[in-house]
């Protein structure tokens, strides 16, 4: 099934440090609503089955975020709005909410949480949030953005204490986050296998990947195309025959890395995105990468 982050807005009312928004978008750009709508059926009839609304707070347009998640429900799509949980400051208005949604066909919350949040949003937001996805019978989850260090750990016993569903997911250092200190990851040996999503923007371009792939400009490794000049199912059609692209779904950028030369010790110090921009962000590093496809699909267990 083909899922794909969409972004209606780049807009968002919090300027957090650790956003890889690039620049301050307190105004943002934004989609035409009935484009929006168009692209969605045609996604529908290219075989997505799951969008998820992100990219800038999509709660600043919950109307028109409403009307497209109903739009998903009525076809067959699953979705998923990602919110920083500022408009539930209380139990009342959550649950006002969050009712509405699940009258539109609404399948999930994801909720973002960190330190970085939690600067401009109450916690007790996230948690009024989250229990209003309870009442409603509406799937809900905890994104808990952290770096690692002693400093979260406030922030995870406040989930634990609660009895929230939480999944801790790194940091990305890209946008606002690029200038922050890199800590080091020690683990045991990791495939780092990514499903890389695609992601919409609302000036129609498409990444195939959801996470910190526009920011890849010294190659433009993931950039597929704009919607205005190609169709949905093309777009989806270049990621997934990439052979590059399918490496990293299957065989990890971990062991890509291995192939490309790194030394293992180096290789766990790296988070997942981290690795990939090291790999694919380097034209020597892709241009070798790409010449050697054939030799790196045969070089596996």
């Amino acid at each position: 099934m083909r899922k794909l982050a969409f972004g209606y807005s780049t807009g968002c009312n919090l300027r957090c440090e650790h956003c890889v928004a690039a620049e301050d978008l307190a105004a943002g750009r934004k989609m035409e609503h009935d484009r929006a709508k168009e692209i969605i059926v045609a996604m529908a009839r290219a075989g997505v089955g799951g969008i998820s609304f992100s990219a800038g707070e999509p709660f600043l347009y919950i109307k028109e975020i409403a009307g497209l998640v109903k739009l998903c429900s009525q076809i067959g799509i699953y979705t998923r709005i990602v919110t920083n949980s500022y408009w539930a400051k209380t139990a009342e208005s959550a649950d006002q909410q969050v009712a509405e949604l699940k009258k539109s066909g609404l399948r999930q919350l994801r909720l973002s949480y960190s330190r970085w949040h939690q600067k401009h949003v109450n916690r007790d937001n996230v948690l009024n949030a989250a229990r209003s996805c309870q009442k409603a019978g509406i799937d809900y989850f905890i994104s808990f953005v952290t770096d690692f260090s002693a400093e979260d750990d406030q922030y995870e016993q406040f989930l634990r204490e609660h009895d929230l569903t939480f999944f801790p997911e790194p940091v990305i250092y890209a946008g606002r986050a690029k200038s922050f200190k890199r800590r080091r990851i020690v683990t045991d040996y990791q495939a780092n296998c990514c499903s890389m999503n695609p992601y919409l923007t609302p000036d129609l371009d498409m990444y195939a990947c959801c996470d910190a792939g526009s920011h890849f400009q010294q190659t433009n490794f993931f950039y597929l195309g704009n919607l205005n000049h190609n169709t949905v199912e093309q777009l989806f059609t270049m990621s997934e025959t990439d052979r590059l692209h399918n490496f990293i779904r299957t065989m990890g950028v971990s062991n890509i890395a291995s192939f490309a030369g790194m030394k293992a010790r180096e290789i766990i110090t790296y988070s997942k995105c981290d690795l990939c921009r090291k790999l694919f962000n380097c034209p020597e590093s892709l241009a070798r990468l790409r010449a050697e496809a054939s030799r790196l699909a045969a070089w596996r267990r």
